[in-house]
């Protein structure tokens, strides 16, 4: 059960997006080989439009995962009748290795929110086999549960986020 300290919680990840489960793998999500994703910290549009570094640690390279990104607030947090947008998919990403070493089957979408602080979700899921991922057929109204379902994966493995919102000019310098 999880604690109701856990950031997923208090972000509401666990109930918007996923279930609750308990890590078994750790994943460290890096932008611009620096800008390091923890559950919350709010970082800025400009600073994630490449795709990030994705390392996961745990497994065996016999292991394989799949990467989603997912945003389950569009168009806006009061009222996400959207959700979920998804924002990019690697499969068969051996254990102990990163994203480069998958199989990018959804392009990475950079976060664009227009009303409202978006949670930009990473979640990590262990596949049955390799090559067994099916991928959806539309990035809008996307469910990780179903997604989930409907490729055999369990619950996650491992999940973070980080919180964004619209930049004005003034604070892009």
């Amino acid at each position: 059960m999880a604690k109701i300290s856990d950031p997923l919680v208090v972000g509401r990840v666990i109930g918007d997006v996923i279930d609750c489960f308990t890590p078994s793998v750790k994943m460290t999500v890096t932008y611009n080989s620096s800008k390091k994703v923890y559950n919350g910290h709010e970082l800025y549009p400009s600073s994630v439009t490449v795709k990030p570094k994705v390392e996961v640690h745990g497994g065996d390279m016999r292991s394989f995962f799949t990467l989603v990104m997912t945003d389950p607030d569009v168009p806006g947090p009061s009222d996400p009748y959207l959700k979920e947008h998804l924002h990019w998919i690697v499969t068969d990403i051996p254990g102990t290795t990163d994203n480069t070493f998958g199989r990018e089957v959804v392009k990475y979408e950079m976060p664009r929110p227009n009303i409202g602080i978006h949670r930009f979700v990473f979640l990590l899921f262990k596949q049955k086999g390799r090559q067994t991922v099916i991928p959806p057929p539309s990035k809008d109204h996307f469910n990780s549960r179903k997604f989930a379902e409907a490729n055999e994966f369990g619950l996650p493995v491992a999940a973070v986020f980080f919180n964004a919102q619209r930049e004005t000019a003034a604070r892009r310098r």
